[in-house]
C-alpha cells in the first residue's frame, strides 16, 4: 500500500513532529492496524479489551518501526522517485542514522511490550515480520528481483495472524487464510500501480515487473494473481470466521475486481496512455476498497456473532 509524506517544515529544513510520523509510513500502518484488529476480535478465544488495545499499539509500533528501517535502507532511491522524494530522509528533514535508532529501538521495543502484554507467539510473529520487511523485502528481494513484491507481500500479510495468536497464542487453519488473503492480494494492488508509475521505477533502478518484463507481461500477471485471488478469498467465506454477510462481500468485490484486471488485460500501452491509465488507476482504487471490504465483513461476522447474526 502506498503511503504519503506529512513534511511540516519544509520551509526551514528542519524536522517537525509530523516527518517524524511519516516516517512511521502512518496510512500504511493504518492497514497493518486494521488487519491485526480484525485477527484479534475475530478469534474464538474473548481478549480483555486493555490487553486487545496494548497489542494493536504495540503490533502499530513494530510496523512504524518496520517502516522507518525501510526508509533509512531505501533513501537514495526514494529520492529518485517522484513518489517518494518528499518523504523525511530524502527531503533532509530526517538523517538515515536517525531513521536506523528509530526503527530499531522501535523494533525492540514493540517486541518485547507485546510479549509481556500478550504471549511470545505473537511477539515471535511480530519480530519476524519486521525482519522480513526490513532485511528479506528492503534489503534483499527489492533490488534483486522483479518477484519482490510477490515475496516480500508476506510481511503485509503477518498482522491479522499476529492478531490472532495474541487472543489465541497460536495459529490457526483461520489465520493463515487472512494471511493468504493479503498476499494474494499484494502483487495485483501494487502491480496496478506500477502501472501508471514505472518511470519511476525506472529512474530508480528498481527490478519491478514492469521494468524488468514489461507492461504487458505485468497486465498478465495482474490477471492471473487476481483469478488466483478469488477461490482464496470466496472460500474464506465457509471457514469459522465467514458467514452470509462476508459471503455477500467477497462474491460481489471479486467479480469487480475479476472485471477490472479483465479489462487491464486486454488494453495495450496506446489504449492506456491515451485516457491516461484510467483503467488501472480505477483497478488500484478498487483494491484498496477490496482489502478493507472484506476485513470489515469479518469483522461485522464476528461482532453480530454473540447476537446470533454472524458467522453459519
Amino acid at each position: 500500500m502506498s503511503d504519503t509524506s506529512f513534511n511540516t517544515q519544509a520551509q526551514t529544513g528542519e524536522a517537525g513532529f509530523g516527518d517524524y510520523v511519516a516516517l512511521l509510513k502512518p496510512r500504511v500502518m493504518s492497514l497493518v492496524v486494521f488487519t491485526a484488529a480484525v485477527g484479534l476480535l475475530a478469534a474464538p478465544v474473548a481478549v480483555h479489551p486493555v490487553v486487545a488495545l496494548a497489542s494493536v499499539l504495540f503490533i502499530a509500533v513494530g510496523a512504524g518501526a518496520s517502516g522507518a528501517l525501510n526508509m533509512w535502507w531505501d533513501a537514495d532511491i526514494d529520492a529518485v522517485m517522484k513518489r517518494t522524494a518528499q518523504r523525511p530522509v530524502p527531503a533532509g528533514l530526517v538523517t538515515a542514522h536517525e531513521a536506523l535508532a528509530i526503527g530499531a529501538a522501535l523494533s525492540g521495543m514493540a517486541v518485547v511490550m507485546l510479549a509481556l502484554a500478550s504471549n511470545f507467539v505473537a511477539a515471535g510473529l511480530l519480530a519476524f515480520t519486521i525482519f522480513f520487511y526490513a532485511v528479506v523485502y528492503t534489503m534483499w528481494l527489492k533490488r534483486w528481483t522483479p518477484q519482490n513484491i510477490v515475496i516480500g507481500g508476506a510481511a503485509g500479510a503477518f498482522p491479522p495472524m499476529i492478531g490472532w495468536a495474541v487472543a489465541t497464542g497460536g495459529v490457526s487453519l483461520e489465520s493463515v487464510l487472512m494471511f493468504a488473503l493479503i498476499f494474494m492480494w499484494t502483487p495485483p494492488h501494487f502491480w496496478a500501480l506500477c502501472l501508471f508509475m514505472n518511470s519511476d521505477y525506472e529512474n530508480a533502478g528498481v527490478p519491478m515487473l514492469t521494468v524488468t518484463h514489461g507492461r504487458r507481461v505485468t497486465r498478465r500477471h495482474v490477471l492471473a494473481y487476481t483469478i488466483l485471488l478469488a477461490p482464496v478469498a470466496v472460500g474464506t467465506a465457509f471457514t469459522a470466521i465467514g458467514g452470509p454477510i462476508y459471503l455477500s462481500v467477497a462474491v460481489v468485490l471479486n467479480a469487480l475486481f475479476l472485471k477490472g484486471a479483465f479489462d487491464i488485460w486486454r488494453r495495450d500501452e496506446a489504449q492506456a496512455q491515451a485516457d491516461k491509465y484510467r483503467v488501472e488507476k480505477r483497478f488500484f482504487a478498487l483494491s484498496l476498497l477490496y482489502l478493507f471490504a472484506h476485513f470489515g465483513a469479518i469483522l461485522a461476522e464476528a461482532a453480530l456473532a454473540p447476537l446470533g447474526l454472524g458467522g453459519w
